[in-house]
């Protein structure tokens, strides 16, 4: 096995799933950045689409948390997204000094235009599995990541009790 870049790695590498799934990322995350990059894109504006879309208007503080964003990256991404009418931008009535953030038609279009694209990128990215074998790889990511997730949560309630 070598990495991405031809360059021959120890073969004791190349069983550890840690190494396999890194190596898969920066693949992966690659083609990701180059089509959304096409489609000038990026992936924290898609991410924000799709929150807005599936929960509806949200503050900015509430929109980073859900797209796991730094607060003042979101304020730029805002910025961009409200310059190309994506969403729009509203004082929220019970707090003037919080904005409410809302998805535009135009944002729901681009939204649907995004998917295509990432559609398209998690095909020719996973083009040497099934459809069986894809889902398996989903589940079990999944799982990994839940499991990560708990005991982050986990920890951060035991310094919260202390």
């Amino acid at each position: 096995m070598s990495d991405p870049d031809s360059h021959p790695v120890p073969t004791r590498l190349d069983h550890l799933p840690s190494f396999l799934l890194t190596q898969s990322a920066r693949h992966v995350h690659r083609m990701v950045f180059d089509r959304l990059d096409a489609a000038d894109a990026r992936g924290h504006h898609y991410r924000m689409l799709a929150a807005l879309d599936e929960f509806g208007p949200s503050s900015q503080v509430e929109l980073g948390r859900r797209c796991g964003l730094d607060r003042s990256d979101v304020a730029a991404a805002v910025d961009a997204l409200a310059d190309r009418r994506f969403v729009e931008r509203t004082p929220d009535p019970a707090d003037r000094r919080r904005n409410i953030i809302s998805l535009t038609r135009r944002g729901r279009n681009r939204l649907t235009l995004l998917d295509d694209v990432l559609t398209t990128v998690q095909n020719d990215a996973f083009a040497a599995l099934d459809a069986d074998e894809r889902e398996q790889l989903t589940a079990m990511l999944t799982k990994v990541v839940d499991h990560h997730t708990r005991a982050v949560h986990e920890q951060r309630a035991i310094v919260h009790e202390s």
